[in-house]
């Protein structure tokens, strides 16, 4: 052990490392049905090294966690302001009734096995993974009138309390939000974000990484032409009223421009691109040829975002028809979004200055639809770290004001503060979509990397402490924690599904996480659903957790 921990004293950032490895590989291993994760399993991994007498400086803990919470609201942002309705009246209820079950647990634990005020807050901190009550309660503490000494131990019992129940505080809403929340609504939470998913876009189907459309909606095919010899290009086009278009026309082997007065021969060969029904229905007496590789047709993809004046918030069907048809000719609009969400593409669907419209087409046709639409998104997979810089700047700052009502001192921290910037920075990003870049790849990467290191670095600086005051004290404040870490938590989560009806679990979880402020589990919800369907109620219930869970500190100290 002693070389472990000479290793560990000249190289701490290798126990976070080794951390991170052993707990990724804990977490994927089965236990039955149970999986620990890779976030869970960090955590445990942390506090078995953290034996050899390890300690990881604080600020790394800090920066972690500010690039993980600040690229969960910059993901979130757009979904968030969008949903701020009447809808959201169920995740503010769910964070209120989260705290005040947990107040009430907390204070009638105490009562029963006597814990004076120092040890119930220190309780109600661990167990509910919220740091800031440390500070709080010290401070509602230190106003009592109490003796120095006295004030002085009562301090020391909040830290022994909440060391001895932060990891199982943390486990253990892993445990409820990731594990047993889907088995009790009887759904997965992938397969919950693929209905949610599904739902968001009209009932359009629902892909994952790596899924494509067995039937797309845009296809390209080659026909020898019988049906239609004697038509014009035009003339065959305005059949199918702007569903298709003759890209490529082949006549004895030679290539032929497609222009809108040539007459169609018999045997021509012509390559049709369009919508699948149209095509579909323009081969039905028709013979498709299957070997039209040397036709040399590229098609291409481009993102514009909506600015043409004059015709914010048109519809699509009444946009086609303002527009000349020959600007839109061979042009078909592929997917439509506002603010990172996506829309369905139907006629009835409202275009809005902002939108981002994805083109399909031949090069020079969606160049034509780019320009006339407004201007081009161009393609990145780099990040933009003046804005990313700004927003967490911004974030810190936010998280050092502090608000002090009735003696109360109240702050988002840094957390609540790098949230809220992110949930601001992604919603900008949304609304003017060239500033701000941020990949899916990128934002994951932070998100994953940030929350495992927080973990592991919050263990490898507690675990030595708890398991030492557990050996001291006993089991009690342990148990004590176990049941308030889970006792509020089941509780709310029964209130969410037949209270408040909730009937996705990824949303459930998400909201559910949020409402115990529980990072941990939000991360695990997050890896879990491979979506950021649960980003969008968390990001509410965390914003009103931060606050009040944070109260319980004084609560805390003037009821017990």
């Amino acid at each position: 052990m002693d070389w472990l921990h000479s290793i560990f004293h000249k190289s701490p950032e290798m126990a976070l490392f080794l951390s991170l490895a052993a707990g990724y590989f804990i977490g994927q291993i089965n236990f039955g049905k149970f999986q620990l994760g890779g976030v869970g399993g960090s955590l445990l991994a942390a506090v078995v090294i953290s034996q050899a007498g390890v300690t990881i400086d604080n600020g790394v803990k800090s920066v972690m966690f500010a690039v993980f919470i600040y690229a969960v609201g910059y993901d979130s942002g757009p979904g968030f302001f969008n949903s701020l309705n009447r809808k959201t009246l169920r995740e503010i209820a769910m964070a209120v009734f989260l705290a005040v079950s947990a107040l009430i647990t907390v204070v009638v634990c105490a009562k029963l096995f006597h814990l004076n005020k120092g040890l119930a807050a220190g309780l109600a901190g661990g167990a509910l993974t919220q740091s800031a009550i440390i500070g709080t309660a010290g401070d509602a503490i230190a106003r009592l009138g109490l003796p120095a000494e006295e004030v002085k131990s009562l301090q020391s019992d909040v830290a022994i309390a909440y060391a001895v129940t932060y990891v199982f505080g943390s486990l253990g809403a892993i445990i409820v939000c990731v594990n047993i929340l889907p088995k009790f609504m009887g759904q997965g939470l992938r397969e919950a974000s693929l209905e949610a998913e599904r739902e968001l876009s009209a009932g359009g189907p629902s892909r994952g990484p790596g899924q494509v459309l067995a039937l797309p909606e845009l296809v390209g095919r080659a026909y020898k032409i019988d049906f239609s010899a004697g038509k014009t290009v035009k003339a065959v086009e305005s059949l199918h009223e702007d569903g298709l278009t003759i890209e490529r026309i082949k006549r004895g082997g030679q290539p032929l421009e497609p222009a809108p007065d040539v007459v169609l021969r018999a045997d021509d060969i012509v390559l049709v691109v369009g919508r699948r029904e149209a095509v579909v229905a323009f081969g039905a007496h028709g013979n498709e040829v299957g070997d039209a590789e040397d036709f040399g047709a590229v098609m291409q993809t481009r993102e514009a975002v909506f600015t043409r004046k004059g015709m914010n918030h048109t519809t699509i069907a009444a946009a086609r028809a303002m527009l000349d048809r020959d600007l839109r000719h061979g042009v078909y609009v592929q997917s439509v979004s506002r603010a990172g969400q996506p829309l369905p593409v139907l006629p009835e669907t409202e275009l809005q200055h902002g939108d981002v419209i994805t083109f399909y087409g031949s090069p020079k046709d969606t160049k034509r639809a780019v320009e006339a639409a407004g201007y081009e998104l161009p393609y990145s997979n780099k990040t933009d770290f003046i804005y990313m810089g700004v927003g967490l700047v911004i974030g810190l700052l936010i998280g050092l004001i502090v608000v002090n009502v009735g003696g109360v001192p109240l702050t988002l921290g840094s957390g609540g503060g790098c949230l809220l910037a992110g949930l601001l920075f992604g919603w900008m990003r949304g609304k003017h979509p060239m500033y701000g870049a941020m990949p899916s790849a990128a934002s994951q990467l932070l998100k994953d990397f940030g929350l495992a290191a927080f973990v592991a670095v919050v263990g490898l600086n507690s675990g030595l402490q708890a398991v030492v005051t557990v050996k001291q004290s006993g089991v009690t404040i342990f148990l004590l924690g176990v049941f308030v870490t889970l006792f509020p938590l089941l509780l709310t989560m029964l209130f969410g599904r037949y209270v408040l009806r909730y009937n996705n679990a990824a949303i459930l979880a998400g909201a559910l996480s949020g409402s115990r402020s529980a990072n941990p589990a939000f991360g695990g919800v997050l890896d879990k659903a491979e979506s950021a369907v649960p980003t969008v109620p968390f990001a509410i219930t965390y914003a009103i957790a931060n606050v009040a869970l944070t109260l319980l500190g004084p609560l805390v100290v003037g009821l017990v």
